[in-house]
């Protein structure tokens, strides 16, 4: 992780418990695709970077009942396993309003 992802993780990390949970591997091209368009469109979250934290992982494995990234749990309507394109109607199913909209 570059100082930015780690100074954006410890951020969101510190965020109210409210957020849904966003689940990143490092080096997950979608999993950086997806950070990218939630900050750039004002989605909060809290970040867990699950690659080198086995508690992490797990917490993702029981949530979604699998081991890819990213994985977005919304107060327990989980995504995973997608790209921005999936993450989209996700989100306007759950009236957040984006941006570019």
């Amino acid at each position: 992780m570059n100082p930015e992802q780690t100074r954006l993780a410890r951020f969101h990390r510190q965020m109210s418990t409210n957020l849904p949970i966003l689940y990143t591997k490092r080096g997950c091209a979608w999993c950086r695709e997806v950070v990218e368009f939630l900050d750039r469109n004002g989605v909060g979250y809290r970040l867990r970077e699950v690659t080198d934290d086995p508690e992490a992982f797990a917490q993702m494995e029981r949530t979604s009942g699998q081991t890819r990234a990213p994985t977005l749990d919304w107060h327990g309507d989980v995504l995973a396993d997608f790209g921005v394109d999936e993450l989209v109607p996700f989100l306007r199913s759950h009236n957040v309003k984006l941006e570019d909209s």
